[in-house]
Order: structure tokens, then C-alpha cells, then sequence
């Protein structure tokens, strides 16, 4: 199993979750560029966080029209693995990948801060190691994090066990004062029909290590390892 990250102009989580990757996986990470269009043979690939072309427009919507892109979008439809994290949930979600869109936060303002996450699922590759209802703390970042969809969407996302995680407080109760960008559902990452393309607005490579003083986002690394690794 090969993993691949790419990088974009304005990304600065890539060598974050390159390293992750590595440190959990014990493997090298192919280093994917953004106007490549080889994805070096990779079974899964990412889109990582970062302020990919400045932001400009909204989150994402340039970066979709990178070259890799076009594979990128190829790979997923053949049932490839992908994820995207922060601004990579941006950028698949403005590629069509998942459904909804991410815009501002309902606070005007960048949010960084650790949030509690409540596992919706483990009907997921990046889930399947971790229970259902399991509280995990991760850090967020972003301006543009405000998970919105239609009325029908919403319903098959709940109906097909489609969401990931929802914003929650540390007792992994959902609620107004846990939502920190006002998503929709308090829905903080979803997976598509097919389960192979996920995204998520938190980071979990930066709480995978006891050195970080946290090790939750490490679980779904593992989840994803110990499936595919085995």
C-alpha cells in the first residue's frame, strides 16, 4: 500500500502529515506536485491543509482546477482512496468528490483551537478502529469550515451513515455551544456513496504524538494501517 500527498502552492500541512504517515506507517510517502499528473502509483491519496493559491475566490476553488487534480478526480471515481483534510476537504468538495460545500465560519473569524469530535460511524477505512460515540479531541484551523448542504443531501448523509464526525463537547453531547463554525448537523467530516473518499475539517496529524500532548488523531491513522497494511 503506497500513500501520496500533494502539495499545493499555499499548502503548509503536507510535510505535517507526510510525516505522520511515515511515523505511523513506517514506510516512505511519495510527495505528490500539484501540476504533476502521475500519482506515482499511489493506493491513496491526500489533499492536506493549508491556504492553497491564497485562498482567493473561496477555499479550494482554484486548487480543484490543479493538474494532479484531473487524475486525482479519475483515481476516486475508480473506487481510489481519497482524503481530504481542511483546506483538502475544501479543495475534493469543490471537485465534486463530496457533496455540500465548506463556507465561512458563522463567526466571521479564524477559528484555531482543539474541538471535540463524536464518532458518528465505523463504517469507514479512517473509522473502523474506533467506536461509535467515541469522543476524540483535535485541533481545527480554518476560516472556512462551515460544513452546509441541501435539506436532501443532509437526509441521505444521516440515512447511509455517510457522517464521520460531529462537533460535540467533551462528554460527546451535540449542541449549539459545541459547534465552532455553525456546520450544518454540527458536521465536521463526511465519506461519499462509495466510502473511498473522505474529508474532514480538523487535523489529525497534529495530534498523533505524545510530544504534540495528544495521540487521538492517531486513531485514524491506525484505522486506515491496519487495514490496509495488513
Amino acid at each position: 500500500m503506497k500513500f501520496g500527498v500533494i502539495t499545493f502552492p499555499g499548502s503548509n500541512c503536507d510535510q505535517d502529515l507526510i510525516y505522520a504517515l511515515e511515523k505511523t506507517g513506517g514506510r516512505p510517502v511519495a510527495q505528490l506536485w500539484h501540476k504533476d499528473h502521475d500519482l506515482q502509483g499511489c493506493d491513496m491519496v491526500f489533499c492536506p491543509g493549508g491556504f492553497s493559491y491564497g485562498d482567493y475566490l473561496r477555499s479550494g476553488a482554484i486548487a480543484r482546477f490543479s493538474p494532479i487534480m484531473q487524475e486525482v478526480i479519475a483515481f476516486a471515481r475508480k473506487g481510489g482512496y481519497v482524503m481530504g483534510i481542511c483546506n483538502g476537504f475544501q479543495i475534493i468538495t469543490e471537485a465534486g468528490l463530496l457533496e455540500g460545500a465548506l463556507l465561512h465560519n458563522n463567526t466571521q473569524k479564524f477559528i484555531c483551537k482543539n474541538v471535540y469530535l463524536r464518532t458518528e460511524t465505523s463504517n469507514s477505512l479512517i473509522t473502523q478502529n474506533i467506536a461509535k460515540g467515541e469522543v476524540l479531541q483535535v485541533p481545527i484551523a480554518h476560516g472556512e469550515g462551515n460544513y452546509f448542504c441541501s435539506d436532501d443531501t443532509l437526509k441521505q448523509l444521516q440515512d447511509e451513515d455517510r457522517i464521520l464526525f460531529r462537533y460535540c463537547d467533551k462528554d460527546g453531547e451535540i449542541g449549539n455551544g459545541a459547534n465552532p463554525n455553525g456546520s450544518l448537523d454540527n458536521i465536521a467530516g463526511i465519506t461519499n456513496k462509495g466510502r473511498n473518499v473522505f474529508g474532514m475539517m480538523p487535523h489529525p496529524e497534529r495530534a498523533w504524538h505524545k510530544e504534540l500532548n495528544n495521540e487521538d488523531g492517531k486513531k485514524l491513522f491506525e484505522s486506515i494501517l491496519n487495514t490496509v497494511l495488513a
